[in-house]
């Protein structure tokens, strides 16, 4: 593996058929959602109809990606009841989908007979995979790269298996 890491519009821009996406991780404690996720805490709720007020540069990077041709597709794999942290995430989800993102929920009791990686995990392409790390109280412990064509294959059967039960934004009910 290597250590060095492209930038993730990088990554993004190189990819040509398709990027997936699988968190399986119950809360993240990563610096950039510090803000944003105390606003929830005390109330805030994006409005849909203000998209001037919620779009950011990573929306326009999918949206970008997305018209390019390449499919963007995120699956969750989460306990229930859902953490705090992961209703957060569902309650901002409907900007991913804005920006052209697929997003799928999976229960963790349906996934308990998958292969998973031991890492979150972005794929791009099937081939070249950007392994998410983190800590024990879920901040970043930095990211690595990989062209292992074992690993890449255990991710995209993985993301499919995921993919295949999971339940599309739209229709998932936090719980």
């Amino acid at each position: 593996m290597s250590s060095s890491v492209p930038p993730f519009s990088e990554l993004l821009a190189n990819c040509t058929r398709s990027a997936v996406h699988l968190e399986m991780r119950d809360a993240y404690g990563v610096s950039n959602e510090e803000e944003r996720f105390k606003a929830w805490r005390k109330g805030f709720r994006h409005d849909p109809g203000d998209r001037a007020s919620w779009w950011r540069p990573w929306l326009d990077l999918i949206q970008e990606t997305v018209d390019r041709g390449v499919v963007v597709r995120r699956a969750r794999i989460v306990s229930e009841p859902v953490s705090e942290y992961i209703h957060f995430e569902h309650s901002g989800t409907f900007t991913n989908v804005a920006a052209g993102e697929q997003v799928r929920w999976l229960p963790r009791r349906r996934a308990s007979d998958i292969a998973l990686p031991g890492n979150d995990f972005w794929l791009f392409d099937d081939r070249l995979i950007r392994w998410n790390h983190f800590t024990g109280d879920g901040a970043s412990a930095g990211p690595e790269i990989s062209e292992d064509p074992a690993a890449a294959t255990l991710c995209s059967e993985a993301f499919e298996a995921v993919w295949a039960r999971a339940v599309p934004h739209e229709h998932y009910e936090i719980r």
